[in-house]
């Protein structure tokens, strides 16, 4: 195996010299933020090219999720997921709202839609689901529960640009999606974010509350912070938009060959894509015991390869800093589960060593790269 290190994600960037001119016509203007043309710019160029009605660009995901809460305007109890990245309660509680734990579905990994309704109280304002590793929730199930208890939705969608339901952009659905443009992320601008929506109103309250709840006028007419992308960064976001098609069918294929060649050690779980179409962003696989993904990380790392527990510990499990509730189902698989090297500029052929060397470390009896 080569020396270098293989990490389990690597930023997709575009060739230097088109990012430098972008950046020489930032230092001609001498526009560096405050809605500035290439912000202007990347917010139209995305629109169109993800078919959504309005899109407001902002400092990180993190940031996504609060705005969306505060232009909400929700106080109470959030719904969501424990299995996730720690930012999706830590915007619900920066936002003074409760995060409620719903267990998820053992196939999709996504929130488990038959146990919403049982966590409903008085308190509940809003459901938050997670499009985990970018495999769309069951939206139109959610939808509808939403509707018969008056709750507002809002995605977290950080894994899901590029992904579908039907043909369009799962970003459409949920009364806001927030989605990331972090270095890790399909299509990244290095740090960022954008919360989606189709109500022209709440995308003007979008982004009067990213910019310190000044309106059009500069009028400060409500309370808001500085969430602001800047010029630089939408700079690199233009760069990479240009190459993300090819990104996403790149991805498409090497996760097309991990799948193929791991399915042959039954032991071995993967992600089931049911409600949409992924944007293939990760590769999760799930072992049979926790044991079986130690001995395999082992293994990984000293062959200086590096995978990632995506998501471990399951969130409910933070007694730091949330009250416990017992979620099962998103506990056992947190702790059976591992993301395998998935980016770009992998190579093929270090996808079939990965292949090869977890295999020999299960003990797979046929060994064999498709």
């Amino acid at each position: 195996m080569n020396n270098k290190p293989i990490y389990v994600t690597q930023p997709s960037l575009p060739p230097l010299a088109e990012y430098i001119e972008l950046l020489e016509d930032v230092w001609e203007t001498g526009i560096l933020t405050h809605n500035g043309p290439k912000v202007v710019k990347f917010e139209e160029d995305l629109k169109n090219k993800l078919g959504v009605d309005n899109i407001s660009t902002l400092t990180n995901g993190t940031i996504a999720l609060q705005v969306a809460i505060r232009a909400l305007e929700v106080k109470g109890e959030i719904i969501t997921t424990p299995f996730s990245w720690v930012a999706t309660i830590s915007a619900i509680k920066y936002e003074d709202c409760t995060p409620v734990f719903c267990d998820i579905d053992p196939e999709t990994f996504n929130i488990d839609v038959n146990k919403i309704e049982e966590l409903i109280t008085d308190k509940t304002v809003a459901i938050m689901p997670v499009h985990v590793f970018g495999t769309p929730c069951n939206v139109e199930a959610i939808k509808k529960i939403a509707e018969k208890h008056n709750l507002k939705v809002i995605y977290d969608a950080a894994h899901a640009l590029g992904s579908t339901v039907k043909g369009e952009s799962v970003l459409n659905y949920g009364d806001v999606s927030a989605t990331s443009m972090h270095g890790t992320k399909l299509l990244n601008t290095a740090e960022g974010g954008a919360c989606i929506t189709s109500d022209i109103d709440l995308d003007e309250k979008i982004k009067s509350i990213r910019f310190f709840g000044h309106d059009k006028s500069k009028n400060i007419v409500q309370d808001g912070f500085n969430g602001k992308m800047t010029e630089i960064h939408a700079s690199l976001g233009l760069a990479n938009l240009k190459y993300f098609d090819a990104v996403l069918e790149d991805r498409k294929l090497k996760y097309k060959r991990y799948h193929d060649t791991l399915k042959i050690d039954k032991d071995l779980k993967f992600q089931k894509v049911e409600f949409g179409e992924t944007n293939y962003s990760y590769f999760p696989v799930v072992f049979e015991t926790e044991q079986q993904l130690l001995k395999a990380m082992n293994a990984f790392n000293n062959a200086n390869i590096f995978p990632r527990r995506y998501f471990y510990p399951s969130l409910n499990n933070l007694k730091n800093i949330v009250s416990y509730s017992a979620c099962p189902v998103s506990e056992d698989i947190a702790s059976r589960i591992i993301c395998l090297p998935l980016y770009f500029n992998l190579t093929v052929e270090q996808v079939d060593l990965i292949c090869q060397l977890l295999l020999k470390t299960l003990n797979t009896k046929r060994i064999e790269v498709v």
